[in-house]
């Protein structure tokens, strides 16, 4: 997994890194994202490689769990259950929460997990995500930013982009635009299996060349094109301020994740 900062700024571009086909993702999972009526909603918080159906990590409590809805917060962390999600390959601790949804409009899910200690690379990675639910078909706080230590901002709808379109996010670290950070991309190409909490059937295939990688430009925007209909996510690599954590480099990354669709 590539955790470095590109020191100078370039236009955003969709480019191959060398580094390992798969990256670790935080995820907050649902299967259905365009909701129409209200009730509770089942969610999975799940640290993986979704986009090779790979390794899973074990989660620590996370430190919170919560959503925005019209600029307001509501606290979900009493919500979260511990749960064992399985993989392709091992089983991982993880967590499942059921949200009440009532009201038409964006919500906005925040999750920031306890800092994971990566021994291979000897470092702690935390990686703080954002995923939408939507209401009713009614817009409305989907496109602004919510004041996390790092966060991507979508420019395109995040509950609706049309499979071969194009996506444009902004990274922002401490409310700045952050330039030339690197933005892993992932495919879930597995997903998961709600009633079971173990990885689904692949529906693609890591392709060859490594990670899927875009740079921010020098306002922080970045753009790709989306090629598949399915979720996608985006993980800006070591872009937070805090770079510490119980003595270790800490790489805190904003993570954001996307639907698209086919034309019918």
């Amino acid at each position: 997994m590539i955790r470095k900062t590109v020191l100078s700024a370039v236009a955003a571009a969709a480019l191959f890194a060398s580094a390992p086909a798969g990256a670790h993702f935080q995820l907050i999972y649902t299967p259905e994202v365009n909701l129409q009526k209200a009730g509770n909603v089942p969610f999975r918080l799940i640290f993986w490689h979704p986009f090779e159906n790979g390794h899973a990590m074990d989660m620590g409590q996370p430190e919170e769990f919560y959503y925005i809805h019209k600029g307001e917060k509501t606290d979900l962390i009493d919500s979260l259950k511990k749960i064992t999600f399985k993989g392709a390959h091992n089983e991982a601790a993880a967590y499942e929460a059921d949200v009440k949804i009532k009201r038409n409009g964006d919500y906005i899910l925040v999750a920031t997990p306890a800092p994971y200690y990566e021994e291979s690379e000897d470092i702690y990675i935390q990686q703080i995500t954002k995923s939408f639910v939507n209401k009713g078909e009614v817009p409305t706080d989907w496109m602004e930013p919510i004041g996390l230590k790092t966060e991507i901002v979508p420019l395109n709808k995040p509950t609706n982009i049309l499979a071969g379109s194009t996506f444009t996010g902004r990274l922002l670290s401490a409310g700045k635009p952050v330039a030339g950070a690197e933005i892993e991309i992932e495919y879930m190409a597995a997903e998961p299996d709600m009633a079971e909490n173990k990885a689904g059937t692949p529906k693609a295939e890591p392709m060859p060349g490594g990670a899927i990688v875009a740079i921010s430009d020098a306002n922080g925007y970045f753009s790709f094109g989306i090629p598949k209909s399915g979720f996608w996510g985006f993980a800006a690599l070591g872009s937070g301020p805090d770079k510490e954590h119980e003595g270790k480099e800490l790489s805190q990354d904003a993570v954001l994740w996307v639907r698209a669709y086919d034309v019918k």
